[in-house]
Formats: C-alpha cells, structure tokens, sequence
C-alpha cells in the first residue's frame, strides 16, 4: 500500500488539490476540474495506441537491428533515422518518452534518442505543414533549418555533460521499467 501511494503521490495531492478548490472557490474549482477530465481524455486517447506501437516496436525490431541501425556505430544512419522517426511522429510530446524508453531498451546510442526527442518536440510533419500555411514557408524553412543543428548541438552536449554513470543509470532504468 505505501509503494501505490508514494508512486501515486502527486496525483493524490492535485485531487485533494483540485477539491479544496471546489470547496473554497466553487467558480475556479469547476472549471479546474473541467480542465483535468479534458486532459484526462485526451491522454486517455493518445495513450493506448502509443502503448499498441511500444509493443509491436518491441517484439517485430530486433536488439541487434536496432544496435545497427541507431546504435554507438550508426554515425549519420542513426542521427538521420533518429530526426526522421521524431519528424514523422504524431502526438503530444509526452507520448516520446516511451518510444524513447524503448529506443533506449533496444540497444539505441544516448545521443541518438535526445535527437529523436528534440525532433519530435520541434521538427514534426504536421507542425511543419501548419506553419507553413499560418506563417508562410519562408518562416518554416528558416525556423526548420535552425532547429536542426540545434537539436544535433543539444544532442552533443548532454551527452558530453552526462558522466556515463549518469547514463548507464538512464539505460538501466529504461531495462527495468519497460
């Protein structure tokens, strides 16, 4: 019982949160509520697909595949498959953590996954369509061509920065939790 509530600690406190909201400012409390079943669904629809996706990840793609194709020998393969798979995905940005969960299970180098993650946060097919059409191309395109040596630098230097203690920690927690 103390490991599910500690592991659900703070969802405990914004309900108790959320509630003495509703008791205190009844106005403020409903819409805080409104607010948390909206966000609530919408994961509640991102989640289950993305899961379906871990899993077929997990068992169609071999570990040596994935070493070869993403991992500490890739070179350009790895990052450019890397920007691709953040670039083609859809979805909020929580729902990277996973895939990178598994990337990281599967053999993929540290580097590799941050790119994947930046990518996906900043570089998606979608978002790149949008501002096209909201903002023009000129601002797309420039805004695109900036972000990728960005992504790539951000890359560099959190892996430089990690000791490899730090990110064999990150790569044994990825084992262990997925």
């Amino acid at each position: 019982m103390k490991e599910v509530l500690k592991r659900y600690k703070f969802f405990a406190i914004l309900v108790v949160l959320n509630l003495g909201l509703v008791v205190i400012f009844p106005s403020i409390g409903q819409k805080s509520l409104s607010i948390t079943w909206s966000n609530t669904l919408e994961m509640l629809s991102v989640i289950p697909p993305i899961f379906i996706l871990l899993g077929l990840l997990d068992v169609w793609v071999q570990r040596e595949t994935m070493i070869k194709l993403m991992g500490e020998k890739s070179g350009f393969i790895g990052v450019a498959l890397a920007f691709f798979l953040g670039s083609a995905a859809a979805g909020p940005l929580y729902a990277a953590f996973p895939i990178a969960g598994v990337l990281l299970k599967k053999g993929s180098n540290f580097s590799n996954v941050l790119i994947f993650i930046g990518a996906w946060s900043t570089t998606k097919i979608p978002m790149l369509l949008f501002e096209t059409s909201a903002m023009g191309w000129k601002f797309m395109l420039t805004r695109f061509i900036i972000d990728i040596p960005g992504i790539a630098l951000i890359a560099y230097i959190t892996q430089k920065v990690l000791h490899e203690k730090e990110i064999n920690i990150i790569f044994e927690k990825a084992k262990n939790q997925i």
